[in-house]
Parts: structure tokens; C-alpha cells; sequence
């Protein structure tokens, strides 16, 4: 039988994504969508301004927009994806937990909370055994798990594939990230036509302590973060769509660039509707990743990688994802497919 699940947010960029995903998965049934009081009561049509690529889903385009309230939500649905502004998570995401609801985030509140799993399925699914810990700890009925910031999930699943095989000592990062990850409205055509901005505010924190919680290894009572140093500097770039990342990853021993490339072939994807087969595309091309040219790779949800070359402490390349499919709507619906999977919907 179906789950039934509602998106929080779903006016919004990522909430948008959201809606095309789910509506046609095969394990979800979208039953549910709220916005901000001032959309409350329109139809979703009426109150979404509607900007991707595939038409409204008809049923949910008659969907009653509800208030982001546990007041105004259907008792009967099991699992809500939250695409909230962090700001409005923070407020209303424990009181939805405290009132039943299993909550998959994609808001960046809570993400390195000590009870709070922040899972990439594919490279540390069993955090999500965390959530044992946080019913106990915070005494809720229902639980919150967060997936992380779009620039992370991008680099995080290849570094994974080189820790497991090599072990990883540190990480440097360089990214170009597409104007689709600050928003419709985030920046303005004559602030990023003709121009690179290299600083994106919280971007560099996020990844810096993001990818050693995901990367860490969990005991049953706590997260013990990976012990990796690393640092991130994050640009904008006029792309519309597509995280790119110039990475260099130290490692413990002596690693050709046909091992590298070979590890991330074949670090495994586990049985989950939206997880990609294979997680990691390589290539062969030094000019490859694009993000115009591959960021569908695994209908939007596979990592790409490239340009390997040796280094002096381990290998650099370069690797993609779609910011706001693998990145954002579609790293919160894998999460809950795991969910389902473990039992907790």
C-alpha cells in the first residue's frame, strides 16, 4: 500500500521539484501540500507560480493548499517532505515531530544537530538508526531527518568511495554553483550575467562540517565525525542548473588516478526506487563533467566525475550533480524511501 505524504513548502523552488517527483513514484501517494498563510485555501494552481519544465500535475493542481500547521494537516498522512526556508523549519518542524509526523528535510536547520541523522542514503544509510536516539532524547511520536546542503551532496558521495578503499585524510574544495541553488529570486540577472561571485554566505561552513558528519561513523548512541580536515570555497556562477566542484582529496596512501576513478566506478547504490545504477558516473574525457552536458546522468540523480590527476597527497578531479534533484527534492525523497524501507513510515 502507497504512503501517503505531503510536501512542506510546495510553492517554492524545491518544494516544486518535490511535486514532480513524487507524483508519479510508485511507493508515495502525494496527499498533501502546505505553504504560507497567504497561499493557505488557493488552489496549488492559483498559489503556485509554476517554473519547471513539465506541466502541473493535474490532480495536484486542484490540490486545497493547507497552513504549514500539524493543526491543518490530515492525521492520515505518514511522511512530509519539508522544502521550508531553514528560518520556518527551525519553528515548525519539532512541533510536527512532537505531534507524529516523520519529517524528511531538506531545510539546513538541525543538519548537525547530535540527534538528528543527516543521511546521503548511498553512503551512510544506517545514521538513520539515529532517529532511535531522538524519539528517546526529545520524547516525539513522530522524527526528523535532514539530507544536506546541495553543495555537499555533490562531493561527499565520491569521497566516500575514496575513504572506503584508500582512507581520507583531507579535502579542498573549489565549487561552481548554478543560480538555481539560491532560488528563483536569489540572485539578479545583472548581478550574475557576464560575472563569477565567490563567496556564497554559510555555503563553505555548511560543506565544511556537513561532509565530516556524513562521512562519520555511528555506534548506536552517537555520530563520531570523520576526522578529515576539510575546507571549501564556494562561487556562483551563471549556470542554471548543475553543482560543479573542483576537488583534492588527500589520502593515506600512495593511489593512481585509475584507482581513484575505479573506486568511485564501483561504490555501490542501494535498492531504492530513486537511488541511480551506477551512484558514480566516471569519465574518461579530461574535459568532463559539464554541467549543461551531464547534469541528468541517472535521471538527475547520479554524481559525475572527471579530469583525474595525481597529486602530491592523493588524486584531484572534478564531479557534478543537479543542485536541486540530487541535490535538494530528490535527496529528500531518496531519505524517504529509506525510511519506508527501515520501518519508520
Amino acid at each position: 500500500m502507497a504512503v501517503r505524504v505531503g510536501v512542506l513548502g510546495a510553492t517554492g523552488a524545491v518544494g516544486q521539484r518535490l511535486i514532480q517527483l513524487l507524483d508519479p513514484h510508485p511507493d508515495f501517494d502525494l496527499a498533501c501540500v502546505t505553504a504560507s498563510d497567504e497561499s493557505a485555501g488557493k488552489s496549488y494552481r492559483e498559489a503556485a507560480k509554476w517554473r519547471i519544465e513539465m506541466a502541473i500535475p493535474d490532480d495536484v493542481a486542484e490540490m486545497t493548499v493547507r497552513r504549514t500547521d500539524a493543526d491543518d494537516i490530515p492525521d492520515d498522512v505518514d511522511l512530509l517532505f519539508s522544502s521550508l526556508p531553514s528560518s520556518v523549519g527551525e519553528a515548525v518542524e519539532p512541533g510536527l515531530c512532537e505531534a507524529g509526523y516523520v519529517v524528511s528535510s531538506n531545510s539546513s536547520n538541525d543538519r548537525t544537530a547530535d540527534d538528528v541523522p543527516l543521511v546521503i542514503p548511498e553512503v551512510n544509510g544506517d545514521h538513520v538508526d539515529l532517529l532511535e536516539v531522538q524519539q528517546d532524547e526529545r520524547g516525539w511520536d513522530g522524527a526528523l531527518l535532514k539530507n544536506p546542503n546541495c553543495s555537499t551532496i555533490t562531493m561527499v558521495p565520491t569521497l566516500a568511495a575514496l575513504d572506503r578503499e584508500f582512507g581520507l585524510d583531507a579535502v579542498r574544495v573549489s565549487t561552481l554553483q548554478a543560480v538555481s541553488g539560491a532560488g528563483y529570486s536569489g540572485v539578479s540577472s545583472m548581478e550574475i550575467i557576464d560575472n563569477a561571485i565567490p563567496h556564497i554566505g554559510g555555503e563553505e561552513e555548511k560543506m565544511e562540517t556537513e561532509a565530516r558528519k556524513l562521512l562519520g561513523s555511528f555506534d548506536g548512541a552517537e555520530v563520531q565525525w570523520h576526522d578529515a580536515d576539510v575546507a571549501a570555497s564556494c562561487n556562483r556562477i551563471p549556470t542554471l542548473d548543475g553543482h560543479l566542484e573542483n576537488v583534492w582529496a588527500d589520502l593515506s596512501g600512495d593511489v593512481s588516478t585509475g584507482e581513484a576513478a575505479d573506486a568511485m566506478r564501483e561504490f555501490p547504490s542501494p535498492d531504492l526506487p530513486s537511488s541511480p545504477d551506477p551512484l558514480i558516473h566516471v569519465f574518461e574525457e579530461p574535459d568532463r563533467p559539464q554541467p549543461r552536458l551531464d547534469r541528468m546522468h541517472g535521471d538527475g540523480m547520479a554524481v559525475t566525475a572527471g579530469g583525474f590527476r595525481e597529486t602530491s597527497g592523493g588524486v584531484q578531479y572534478n564531479c557534478l550533480a543537479h543542485n536541486t534533484l540530487r541535490g535538494a527534492a530528490g535527496a529528500s525523497v531518496l531519505n524517504g524511501e529509506l525510511l519506508a524501507e527501515k520501518g519508520w513510515v
